[in-house]
């Protein structure tokens, strides 16, 4: 192996809320614990971020800046290359986090009372960028097959048909469920909403955090209608753990919606733009770095194979669904006759384990866990074995 995945840099007093919270449980450096649950990396940053962040430190100075021509080239070679996308740059708008995209976008593209659909349990920032907006949410549960989870298409058609609904919030791949949507799935989504006049927000911020087998397709590479009818979000932090740096593309090809989005923007940004350094770290990833994330890739998916048997194995009465995408393993707990919170209460206090909580999801997230397992090895193996010890 070419890079550094065994180190952790322990992020105590830092501001990183997981570290912190294993500081509220007692927990120290001389543990050597480490937490499951935001989803950034216990990984290193890949040396040529570094590099490059530091002779930017060194040759310039840290004043305002655009995205470069250089940097807008960087992001649709990476979309082609990986993704087979053929991306413009003019089709992209900078934005510090996805999540603030979106926010923006159910402002833009919705008025109070619309109806936006999501495919439930969800990553939480979504039900507030509808509810904290005054938009309704419509709910499109998805099937729950006991180890994975499918989209309910007869129940989305019959949602998207309202005339008040006029959105929908894709996670793809989906946070938390790990499913990578098919293209025969993304395309009957994309048919459904182009025939009810429904927008498509996709969410794809873990688009490059596949697991073999499996294939990452963004939704507006399926055709054009598609990409006229879709806000693409993208980002390289979650693909090499520089969220941090608060830099994300969101890539609009249809002008008109391009315009507004900006427009609307600007009422709350009015100089919108991301960081300088944040723009160098994302062009040396997406040129330098990919090398990095396959290796990345295959620590993770070495981890997700010792807790899928090693849970099979000692604790069948906890349920692990299929990993196709995200780092982020979502696991059933039920099984074990608890309530959620007296889950949640053994894993840290007996079990010393750090999740998200899958309740934090949504209603259908009670007594799951949605386990953050890009970190090295050994602590997967440790975790394990505490989990053993608590729950057997």
């Amino acid at each position: 192996m070419t890079y550094d995945f065994e180190t952790v840099h322990k992020r105590f007093h830092t501001g990183s809320f997981k570290w912190n919270e294993l500081a509220q449980f007692g927990i120290t450096e001389a543990d050597d614990i480490i937490p499951f649950s935001v989803a950034d990396m216990e990984f290193v940053t890949a040396p040529e971020i570094i590099d490059a962040l530091k002779r930017e430190l060194d040759t310039s100075i840290m004043g305002y800046a655009n995205p470069t021509s250089s940097y807008l080239e960087s992001v649709c070679t990476w979309l082609k290359t990986r993704h087979n996308w053929d991306a413009k740059p003019e089709w992209i708008l900078p934005s510090h986090g996805i999540v603030d995209a979106f926010f923006q976008a159910v402002r833009t593209y919705t008025n109070e009372g619309d109806g936006i659909i999501l495919n439930t349990p969800v990553y939480y920032p979504m039900y507030e960028a509808i509810t904290m907006n005054k938009r309704v949410l419509v709910d499109n549960p998805l099937i729950n097959t006991g180890t994975r989870y499918e989209i309910d298409f007869d129940d989305l058609e019959r949602k998207a048909a309202d005339p008040n609904t006029t959105m929908l919030i894709l996670c793809s791949p989906h946070n938390p469920c790990g499913r990578v949507f098919t293209r025969e799935e993304l395309t009957r989504i994309g048919e459904i909403c182009l025939k009810n006049h429904v927008l498509v927000l996709s969410d794809e911020i873990h688009f490059d955090l596949v697991m073999p087998g499996h294939k990452h397709t963004v939704f507006a590479s399926i055709s054009e209608e598609f990409a006229n009818n879709s806000v693409i979000c993208t980002a390289p932090s979650k693909t090499f753990n520089i969220a941090g740096l608060q830099t994300s593309s969101i890539l609009i090809p249809n002008p008109e919606l391009r315009e507004k989005f900006l427009n609307t923007l600007k009422l709350c940004q009015p100089n919108p733009k991301c960081n300088i350094l944040g723009y160098r770290a994302c062009e040396a990833a997406y040129r330098n770095c990919a090398k990095w994330l396959d290796e990345a890739l295959n620590v993770i998916d070495t981890n997700r194979k010792l807790i899928t048997d090693f849970i099979n194995r000692e604790l069948p009465a906890i349920k692990v669904y299929d990993l196709e995408g995200t780092y982020l393993m979502w696991l059933d707990f039920n099984g074990l006759g608890l309530d959620y919170k007296e889950l949640e209460r053994i894993n840290h206090n007996e079990a010393k384990l750090f999740f998200d909580e899958g309740y934090v999801f949504g209603k259908r997230g009670e007594g799951f866990e949605r386990w953050n397992i890009a970190c090295p090895t050994r602590y997967i193996i440790d975790a394990l074995e505490r989990m053993k010890a608590a729950y057997k």
